[in-house]
């Protein structure tokens, strides 16, 4: 049986979604650097093991990194979920789960990487924005695409709007990447994506769209 650890700082939508999805295997447990956490709530009612490790006990980046990694690798994770997991990892830790660690990011990458991506693509002017799911590389947001989901950018789009349109894509996407890595369909080999799926290419995406 396939076993998954996931990484959280926040609220836990992803991780909601996560759960509520029935991936194969287990999650084994849910790791947060942050006690107030709302995902550790999600968890404990889905029956998964949490555990909080402050980085803020940490004399260094190097030394929490070490920790955590330690704490992962007692559950034997087949895969590293990061679910809005608000820390920049180190070269170490990146490397020591390298090829099954992966993160969701709120912007199509390679375009807006780093925090208020949703500011930036307004400010840029764009007309498609949207969500990546991508393996972790010591490179931030910088890691090989797995998928990735546009929405469209509306002329009265404030940031908020922009993000709950982009949040609800995250939520089917990052667990269909999942299962796919659980289900043995996507590997990561010499820094290339490979996915094995069934199904028709998806239709070219425009926006806007002329009337």
């Amino acid at each position: 049986m396939t076993s998954t650890v996931i990484l959280i700082s926040g609220r836990g939508s992803n991780l909601l979604a996560l759960l509520e999805a029935k991936l194969p295997g287990r999650i084994a447990a849910v790791i947060s650097n942050r006690a107030e956490a709302g995902g550790l709530i999600h968890a404990r009612e889905h029956g998964v093991a949490t555990l909080v490790l402050d980085h803020r006990g940490y004399a260094s980046r190097e030394a929490y990194d070490a920790a955590l990694a330690d704490e992962i690798d007692r559950h034997r994770p087949d895969l590293v979920v990061l679910a809005g997991f608000m820390r920049i990892l180190g070269d170490s830790f990146v490397q020591r789960f390298s090829g099954r660690l992966l993160n969701i990011h709120p912007s199509l990458l390679p375009a807006f990487p780093g925090l208020n991506t949703h500011a930036q693509a307004l400010a840029a002017g764009v007309r498609i924005h949207g969500c990546t799911v991508h393996f972790v590389t010591p490179s931030l947001d910088a890691g090989p695409i797995v998928a990735q989901v546009a929405v469209p950018v509306h002329g009265a789009d404030d940031e908020a709007a922009l993000a709950s349109r982009v949040l609800a894509e995250e939520h089917r996407i990052y667990p269909q990447a999942v299962r796919w890595f659980l289900e043995g369909r996507l590997r990561l080999t010499a820094g290339r994506v490979v996915l094995l799926r069934e199904g028709p290419p998806a239709p070219p995406l425009a926006a806007p769209v002329a009337a």
